[in-house]
């Protein structure tokens, strides 16, 4: 009796473990995420971006890493599985002072990679993101 129990244990741990493992990695958005955004190839701005993905709702915080600039939560960010785009906002300190930058921000994410654009008040540039 003890062996036949011992058995079916080793089974559903063998079974269960690859599904645990399988779940963990079919979310391709939460994790930590490094690389630039700017205006133009010559003015960049490093930054390390913590996501999390939860149904199709993203939640996260953007971490500037060149400049002291305070972090930025991202707000109505969401991420589509099927197309690979996400597009997320973030309202930011203006480093002249006043009202805050309202950032919004669409790419598409490939292979680890998350590339595309941004915007705020008639200013536009790109943004590269790799995974960690």
């Amino acid at each position: 009796m003890k062996t036949y129990r011992l058995a079916a244990l080793l089974i559903c741990l063998t079974v269960a473990v690859p599904l645990f493992a399988l779940q963990r990695g079919s979310d391709s958005i939460t994790g930590t995420w490094s690389g630039d955004w700017g205006p133009s190839p010559g003015d960049r701005n490093t930054v390390n971006v913590d996501l999390k993905l939860n149904g199709k709702a993203v939640t996260g915080v953007v971490h500037s890493i060149n400049f002291q600039r305070p972090d930025v939560m991202l707000q109505k960010s969401t991420f589509d599985p099927a197309s690979g785009a996400i597009h997320m906002e973030a309202d930011a300190p203006n480093p002249a002072g006043g009202t805050k930058v309202h950032y919004v921000i669409d790419g598409k994410l490939a292979n680890g990679t998350m590339t595309g654009s941004w915007n705020h008040d008639g200013k536009k540039g790109d943004f590269k993101l790799t995974k960690k």
